[in-house]
């Protein structure tokens, strides 16, 4: 079984699971489908799995494949690593998947930039955002190879995990523009205390944040009148309420675009959010994780430029 499951059998292994569909992963390998399905048949006589099975809404990874993907990840990492010993990255024809988890509450401009620059450097490649939610693993995913990056904002970074700051953000509160509160230049700190919050649920395993962790180091508890898990839907939200929403002035002033909303300096002397990648140790000196790296900050440089000619709107 040991030479059975060679390079090849390992990536349809691991592109047929994230996919969940044959035809998909055909299109990702660029090999034929009927290719895919003879492998995938190899799959199942080897470990005895059917991998993938047939639900309502299509096809499903079975648990036993679920559990395989992360050994495959692991394998095909250390196989890519030995491939490119002593070899130079070039984006230009590279065709790896990179992958970074970040937070949906990063403004409109960064991800997408991030996006056109790696999507026109590494034209051949393959990128993969995912959500930082509740029940991501990063910490895992990182060393085992899962994903790339992590961006994040947490107060407290894992200490064996490495990290290189990307930018500081200013934390401002968001109301509608008819809000009783947005009359006043300045939000007080009293109202701020007695008014009704929007709040955001906790993302990656309930690791609490930096709003929340300098509220409580304060002594100050805010009523959490709804707890929201998606930053897409808080411009619609207070648009409709009476709510207050903390959080950074980029994610706020990009929510303008989209609603009549007023943005005021917080009270209560918070700390500006800093914003960092997180990587693993393994990758650190890997030249295409490197190289992914060094777009993540230079994308932040770019939107940091843009963002102090532009007038801040309060």
């Amino acid at each position: 079984m040991r030479e059975a499951l060679d390079v090849h059998l390992l990536r349809v292994l691991h592109t047929v699971v994230t996919e969940a569909s044959v035809s998909r992963a055909a299109d990702r390998l660029e090999i034929s489908q009927p290719a895919v399905s003879a492998a995938l048949k190899r799959l199942r006589d080897l470990t005895g799995d059917a991998i993938l099975v047939r639900t309502r809404s299509g096809m499903a990874p079975t648990a036993r494949a679920l559990e395989l993907l992360s050994h495959a990840s692991r394998a095909l990492n250390g196989i890519d690593a030995i491939i490119q010993l002593g070899q130079k990255f070039d984006p230009a024809t590279t065709v790896r998947t990179f992958c970074i988890a970040a937070p949906d509450y990063l403004d409109l401009e960064f991800l997408p930039r991030l996006i056109g620059r790696v999507t026109h450097l590494a034209p051949n490649a393959q990128l993969s955002v995912r959500p930082l939610t509740a029940d991501v693993e990063y910490e895992r995913q990182l060393e085992e190879g899962e994903i790339d990056l992590v961006v994040a904002n947490w107060p407290n970074p894992p200490p064996y995990l490495r990290s290189s700051p990307l930018y500081d953000d200013e934390v401002v509160v968001m109301m509608r523009a008819g809000h009783p509160l947005a009359a006043a230049a300045t939000l007080a700190a009293a109202d701020y205390r007695s008014a009704d919050h929007l709040a955001p649920t906790r993302y990656a395993g309930g690791v609490r944040g930096s709003i929340d962790g300098h509220l409580a180091s304060v002594g100050v508890e805010r009523t959490h009148r709804v707890a929201l898990a998606y930053f897409n839907q808080v411009p619609f939200v207070l648009e409709r309420t009476d709510l207050l929403f903390t959080t950074g002035r980029r994610f706020a002033e990009s929510c303008l675009r989209v609603a009549p909303l007023t943005i005021r300096r917080a009270p209560l002397g918070f700390p500006p959010m800093k914003f960092y990648q997180l990587w693993h140790e393994r990758t650190q000196d890997a030249p295409a994780a490197r190289w992914l790296r060094e777009q993540v900050a230079a994308s932040v440089r770019e939107d940091v430029a843009r963002a102090r000619k532009a007038p801040a709107r309060r």
